[in-house]
């Protein structure tokens, strides 16, 4: 493990990969990530399934077992990816063990399709919660308006959540409240609190696409002096607002209770633009009882030549609030910034979907004309 890797988790931030595959799973390459590149913990999307399955051939038993059971593609895509996670959960079980739960920790997205409908969120969270049957598991949950009763509710029956796409700082205190009022309701039902688990992905790197594009069509040097740093400052400034809640005496009632606080998990960490350091998204973003998902291109680059100087972010609060100053001055309306990122996250994984459904449906037609 490289010393930069050493330090990052040393700072307190856990280290997993934002990918998985059959591939990756069955060379044995997760297992040498945890070994070697102190990865915690997996994180998973319907984009990297759709990618996953789109080449090689590690798939093709299994998806010739479902062309002789008949299954329909929406079963097929649910046992093929459930398999993945699963597996990946084994994998990760020693780590998940010997941090009493806090990392060793796989997450599954429910169906993009239902992010903006919550019983149906709700039932899918149960249903995959049961399918992969590992006490490691996150289900991913989007963050939008529906998703945040989903949230809620999942919590009460004891089902860890990975709340996903969140870009706002408004949004951003709902899921937290989500995660509170899912843990009292838990309490009520008899749950354990010391089971449940919760990460809050905070979307990074997408935030820098969207304001730096609106910043380009401003046009002018004081806009674009603020390019490429909208991403870390709404990062840092989610830090505090994570103090400030997990400070509150409504959390210091259910820690008393047994309840494990939800941790921020930097998303969408690789770099988009070419010009910016690659190693960018986690070097300013270092802070105790954080999570950085990273691709593995970006996990490399970190051990590499990452600069880890220490918490990177409680110190920089007044920095962040002045700069999100500065886009409004500009002209940046941060509003339409984070509804269109919350539209288009839905939008792209729903897309990627039925893309992995896409590709499986013709796996299957492939496979069984060769039957």
């Amino acid at each position: 493990m490289s010393d930069n890797l050493k330090n990052l988790s040393d700072q307190g931030v856990s280290i997993w990969l934002d990918d998985i595959s059959r591939e990756r799973l069955r060379t044995g390459n997760l297992e040498a990530l945890v070994k070697d590149k102190n990865v915690v913990g997996v994180t998973s999307n319907p984009t990297i399934f759709a990618k996953a399955l789109s080449k090689g051939s590690a798939y093709d038993e299994q998806v010739r077992d479902l062309v002789l059971r008949g299954v329909d593609v929406d079963e097929a895509s649910r046992a093929i990816t459930t398999y993945d996670i699963r597996w990946g959960c084994d994998v990760l079980r020693p780590v998940y063990d010997r941090t009493d739960g806090l990392d060793g920790r796989v997450s599954i997205e429910v169906d993009p399709r239902l992010a903006r409908k919550s019983d149906e969120t709700i039932a899918e969270a149960r249903a995959l919660w049961w399918l992969v049957d590992r006490p490691n598991l996150f289900i991913k949950i989007p963050a939008t308006e529906p998703g945040l009763p989903a949230i809620a509710a999942s919590l009460a029956e004891g089902i860890s959540v990975n709340v996903t796409l969140i870009f706002s700082l408004e949004r951003y205190g709902k899921v937290i409240d989500a995660y509170f009022e899912g843990l009292e309701k838990a309490r009520e039902n008899g749950h354990d609190l010391s089971k449940i688990a919760s990460v809050a992905s905070f979307f990074v790197s997408r935030v820098d696409t969207e304001i730096d594009k609106r910043l380009d069509k401003i046009g002018t040097d004081e806009a674009k002096a603020l390019r490429s740093k909208a991403g870390v400052a709404n990062a840092r400034l989610a830090y505090a607002l994570y103090e400030e809640k997990f400070g509150s005496d409504r959390w210091k009632a259910l820690k008393d209770a047994g309840a494990r606080p939800q941790r921020p998990l930097w998303a969408s960490t690789g770099v988009k633009d070419p010009d910016l350091p690659d190693t960018l998204y986690v070097d300013q973003l270092v802070a105790p009882g954080t999570v950085n998902t990273m691709p593995e291109a970006t996990l490399e680059a970190t051990a590499d030549h990452g600069n880890i100087t220490g918490d990177t972010v409680t110190g920089n609060y007044d920095d962040a609030r002045a700069h999100m100053a500065a886009l409004k001055d500009a002209g940046v309306d941060y509003d339409d910034v984070v509804k269109v990122l919350e539209d288009e996250g839905v939008d792209k994984f729903e897309v990627s979907w039925n893309e992995l459904l896409g590709t499986i449906s013709g796996e299957l037609d492939k496979q069984g004309a060769d039957a």
